[in-house]
């Protein structure tokens, strides 16, 4: 796709700004239909269909602050003159086209689509059948915008395929693709690294664990852990899983007000066999599995750990490497677990709530990335281009 400048660009979120207010109602209508053909057994997922008037407020807020960001295109990275007289400019550069595949939140094809346009990216929107109206609305929009610019429509565009369809497109796309970003549960994520032919960044899987140290001040340990666990099941940002350090010198207490404060907010609570004798519960962990789960419900796993390092290693080993939170009074100890931790993000002291991108400074998020190239934690406009490297010379040759 052709370079856009950013006049133009704006220009077109603008105008999307207006048409998302201007048919605000028939997205709404749009989506109340996906939301009556929705089986509501799986409740996050319900969460996220939803699009209300105030979700329609945010999809709005979302493209205004891409709209008022830099444009991150041609920004210089590095710049260089060598001995031969060589000049040497490494600049951002769009990737060129980019897939979406997601599931539910028709949000995704405000925030994720805003994004890749404004660092003229190409965008190939697959949602999830569960959302198709919504969807489809919300590209009219799109397309309109567009248009209204003097663009062609193929800038954004959606596609409507079953699963094998979806497959065979990724083993033998119709058209070039640069990046695949799957957003949703591992079975999404496993499902397009095994057939995708380009490169594949991973987001969305949280399962993240808060360790709790012998000195953790317990007046701000059970807020962020209420906050953290309760606050948004469906997000990959939520809490799942307790551990207790061993020698808390109120071990026996401190795992009953957990439960006790989790429970009464309707927390399900399920025990490993070391601490499942100190609790109300009758849950008992029975697999390992149980570790690398994700549970996008209210639902908490407890358990005990030695020490600090057997904190780490644990979490290394079962989390997704999403966000990670020690609750200790002793900096040195936070600063070995941050550094330690392998994940995008590290927490100490606080709800592991804040990994978002909005939350973060980053603006509108297409997702938060787990993968450590090109970009880990939120992706956001800045981290929707690749570069290039502009060799600028007068004859030179390599001797």
């Amino acid at each position: 796709m052709k370079l856009l400048n950013t006049k133009l660009k704006n220009a077109v979120l603008q105008s999307m700004i207006d048409n998302l207010d201007k048919n605000r109602d028939a997205i709404i209508a749009a989506n109340k239909k996906d939301l009556d053909a929705f089986d509501r057994d799986d409740q996050a997922l319900y969460d996220r269909l939803v699009v209300d008037s105030a979700k329609v407020d945010d999809m709005i807020r979302a493209v205004k602050e891409v709209k008022d960001q830099d444009d991150p295109v041609g920004t210089v990275i590095s710049e260089d003159t060598l001995e031969n007289g060589l000049n040497i400019t490494n600049k951002a550069a769009p990737f060129g086209t980019i897939m979406i595949i997601y599931e539910s939140r028709p949000d995704v094809t405000i925030e994720a689509a805003v994004l890749a346009f404004k660092a003229n990216n190409k965008i190939l929107l697959k949602g999830g059948k569960e959302a198709h109206n919504s969807n489809e609305e919300l590209v009219k929009c799109w397309h309109q915008s567009l248009k209204e610019n003097g663009l062609e429509d193929d800038w954004i565009q959606y596609l409507k395929m079953d699963r094998p369809t979806t497959q065979e497109f990724l083993r033998n796309p119709d058209q070039p693709l640069d990046l695949i970003v799957p957003r949703g549960g591992e079975r999404l994520i496993d499902f397009v690294k095994e057939h995708a032919k380009c490169a594949v960044l991973v987001s969305g899987r949280g399962n993240n664990f808060a360790y709790i140290a012998p000195d953790a001040d317990m007046e701000k340990v059970i807020p962020v852990l209420v906050n953290a666990k309760t606050d948004k099941i469906s997000g990959c940002n939520a809490l799942d899983k307790i551990l207790v350090d061993e020698n808390h010198p109120q071990f026996e207490e401190t795992l009953k007000t957990i439960e006790k404060v989790l429970s009464e907010k309707g927390v399900q609570i399920v025990a490993s066999d070391k601490v499942i004798d100190h609790l109300e519960t009758n849950d008992k962990i029975d697999s390992e599995d149980v570790w690398y789960e994700e549970f996008l419900a209210m639902k908490a796993a407890i358990s005990s750990v030695k020490d600090l390092d057997d904190a780490i290693e644990f979490i290394n080993k079962y989390s997704g490497g999403h966000s990670n939170i020690i609750l200790t009074e002793t900096q040195s100890d936070a600063e070995k677990f941050m550094e330690q931790i392998d994940s995008a993000a590290v927490y100490h002291n606080a709800s592991t709530r804040f990994t978002d991108g909005g939350q973060m400074g980053v603006g509108a998020e297409l997702a938060i990335s787990t993968d450590k190239l090109h970009h880990r934690g939120p992706l956001g406009l800045k981290q929707l281009v690749t570069n290039k490297y502009y060799v600028l010379g007068n004859g030179q040759v390599r001797k």
